[in-house]
């Protein structure tokens, strides 16, 4: 059967469009309508913003002032003082009881844990108390969490404990010092970073490395602790083989005593713990436990007075005194631990403090936490204390209580006060081995071993971030472990921001929906065009990679569901670049090299749905002008149209083809006019084969845009 092709008028006027009016696709706000045979095709047309726009810093600085004048004077209270939130709506009926009975809880176990933590960190008791006396009060009127309970914790213990053993051996002053130095200096970079509003940089630490990290901490915090349960001292050391082998090494020097009454106060740590986790109401068990533990150590010691188990020893009565922090030449050495130490505090309370704010139905500022702890810090390091951060464990027990507002934190610090005053000199008879009991049972909710289940089970990637963090973190120390665990996790964020997902488009059936074709098996391509959608910002690191995928998806073909004229390479290629957030002058140079690549071998490229910004960049790039405003669309359907015409085009006259590379509207022109009549418009959209050889129209067949009743 013979085949005839000629152009129908309407094909004509299109391509007129198209090629003679380079601005088509700007020159009108309103849609570009374009008359085929008994339908009409509309493009919507994409506005250019100008190369000289003003940058989005003014509005932004606009945006701040105009904030900045609609503030009362109730709110800029609130901006410095965050406590004149709750103070200045507080309802004593409903919230005093709580409040009241959640401080007297948390401070009663607070208490004997701050004394063990002290112990963990190699300072003296005392300083664990003062530690959890003067933050509290400081951060009730600079945090902005209401539930958060702040004070020692075991993981700012150990490292205190491994970068100042280090320096100094324990029993000397001047590692008290160097603690209290330690607590200023984590105070004014947490300040630094709030007023800098630097909080976002903790987000390049995944769950998956503060999981490992904390889950190998759990188990060189016990092992730390074994010698009071052991009766004979060990090595100080933040790694696990170290510790190990000392533990063997004296196993000659082994207690039965401290052994016996450890173990049996563990035993009875774990049981409150669990009974308060699983019946509600015996809740007050968790809390009550670390004091029940010291109760029966002391009445035990107190009673039969035996020998072989060591004691607190004496604690200073009173309530600390003012006292600058000295030896500031060590700051220099203790500047990576400070960072470190910041960086366990920032994830440890900012994320519980998020998570304790949400469930209480108010906003919590990042920035502004961080600086009430930066605060509570550096005053406290003006009265003797160690770095304090908020404690996972003490904010659960306060939420639980039903702590409704930072007054509980004012008991507790009542509470933690009359310790100092009144409770020194029974403390002088606590077991060793009860506070260590009370730091093992803390550090082992600590081990995260269902989280590591579950990345198994979900992300093998995240797996093995979680597994090297914890192994270095074990074998070769607390620092190295964070900094191996972190360097792998960005090495991971780069490597994805490096190799973006790059999809190839195909177009739904019966739609004018394109979506990638691996998802959606059953979307169609079109023969001469490609479609690609870049799902990242394009900068510096990913152009090669990216321009590498363009250049593979134009070689491997899949003809499997491929419509349309018969050709035999590509002409278009259509880059959907909704996703793109961003793009740099590398990316620029990149997309003005691939344009000079694919011209030099007659292959259009075709930009849909740019935002603005990326358009800005690209008109002040001269990019715009340089691929041509008529190859810019506001959807990949209007870009598929319009290829499909030309790909059409040059099938029926391949001598043709150079027009693309040469631009004479006259030659295409003169070549259209040598037409009479064409394929209807549904016929070419419809990408079936057969529909070309005949003049019948397929009723199954699908134009890209419905016909008009």
């Amino acid at each position: 059967m013979d085949r005839k092709t000629h152009a129908s008028p309407s094909f004509q006027n299109l391509t007129a469009i198209t090629t003679n009016s380079p601005d088509f696709a700007s020159s009108s706000s309103s849609p570009t309508s374009i008359s085929t045979g008994n339908r009409s095709v509309k493009i919507i047309p994409l506005e250019h913003p100008s190369a000289t726009s003003s940058s989005s810093s003014l509005s932004f600085v606009s945006k701040w002032k105009a904030r900045i004048k609609r503030m009362t004077w109730e709110e800029w209270i609130e901006m410095f003082f965050p406590c004149y939130r709750w103070m200045r709506t507080y309802e004593v009926r409903e919230y005093l009881q709580s409040d009241l009975m959640a401080g007297i809880t948390v401070g009663i176990m607070l208490v004997p844990q701050s004394m063990s933590y002290a112990k963990l960190a190699g300072l003296q008791p005392i300083y664990g108390l003062y530690s959890g006396f003067i933050p509290i009060f400081i951060y009730a009127i600079f945090g902005s969490s209401r539930q958060l309970a702040i004070g020692p914790v075991a993981l700012t213990s150990l490292l205190v404990s491994n970068v100042l053993s280090s320096i100094v051996d324990p029993s000397d002053e001047l590692y008290t010092e160097l603690a209290i130095l330690l607590a200023l200096m984590v105070g004014i970079f947490e300040c630094i970073m709030a007023l800098l509003r630097l909080g976002w940089l903790i987000r390049f630490i995944s769950h998956s490395v503060i999981s490992g990290f904390t889950t190998a901490s759990a188990f060189v915090i016990a092992l730390s602790e074994a010698k009071y349960f052991l009766g004979y001292e060990i090595e100080r050391s933040s790694k696990i083989l170290p510790l190990v082998k000392s533990i063997i090494s004296g196993a000659d020097k082994f207690s039965w005593p401290p052994f016996v009454m450890g173990s049996l106060t563990l035993a009875i740590l774990l049981t409150m713990k669990h009974l308060g986790k699983t019946r509600k109401y015996l809740r007050f068990l968790r809390a009550a436990g670390p004091l029940t533990a010291v109760v029966l150590g002391t009445t035990f010691v107190k009673i039969y007075h035996p020998p072989s188990i060591s004691l607190v020893g004496d604690i200073p009565q009173g309530l600390p005194k003012f006292s600058v922090p000295k030896q500031f030449g060590h700051v220099k050495s203790l500047i990576p631990t400070t960072v470190l130490i910041t960086g366990v505090a920032i994830l440890e309370s900012v994320g519980i403090a998020k998570a304790l704010a949400a469930k209480n139905g108010y906003e919590l500022d990042s920035n502004q936490e961080l600086f009430g702890l930066g605060v509570a810090n550096i005053c406290g390091s003006f009265f003797s204390i160690y770095p304090t951060t908020g404690s996972f464990s003490r904010s659960a027990v306060n939420h639980e209580s039903g702590a409704k507002t930072g007054l509980s934190g004012l008991v507790m610090g009542i509470i933690m006060g009359c310790a100092l005053l009144f409770l020194t000199p029974v403390f002088e008879y606590i077991p060793q081995c009860a506070l260590a009991a009370i730091v093992i049972s803390a550090v082992i909710g600590l081990v995260d071993y269902d989280e590591a289940k579950f990345l198994w089970r979900v992300d093998k990637k995240d797996f093995l971030l979680w597994t090297i963090t914890c192994m270095t973190t074990l074998f070769l120390g607390i620092e190295i472990g964070v900094l191996v665990g972190v360097g792998v996790s960005l090495a991971f964020v780069i490597h994805e921001s490096a190799n973006p997902h790059i999809a190839v488009l195909g177009r739904l059936p019966g739609t004018t929906i394109y979506r990638n074709t691996q998802q959606y098996p059953e979307a169609y391509t079109y023969n001469g065009i490609v479609i690609v959608r870049i799902d990242a910002p394009i900068y510096f690191a990913n152009t090669s990679y990216i321009k590498d995928r363009l250049r593979d998806y134009e070689i491997e073909k899949d003809e499997s569901n491929s419509r349309g004229p018969e050709v035999s390479r590509i002409h278009f290629v259509i880059l959907e670049m909704a996703p793109v957030t961003y793009i740099d002058s590398s990316a620029v140079q990149a997309l003005k090299e691939l344009h000079q690549e694919y011209k030099s071998r007659d292959i259009q490229l075709a930009i849909s749905n740019p935002n603005r910004e990326v358009l800005l960049t690209l008109a002040k790039a001269g990019v715009i002008d340089l691929i041509g405003k008529e190859w810019y669309f506001v959807r990949v359907h209007d870009a598929v149209q319009i290829c499909l015409q030309h790909v059409q085009r040059l099938t029926e006259f391949p001598k043709a083809q150079d027009f693309l590379a040469e631009n004479k509207p006259s030659l295409f022109q003169r070549l259209l006019n040598q037409r009479k009549d064409g394929f209807l418009q549904p016929e070419l959209e419809s990408g079936f084969r057969e529909s070309l050889l005949s003049k019948d129209t397929n009723p199954q067949l699908e134009p890209l845009l419905s016909k008009k009743p």
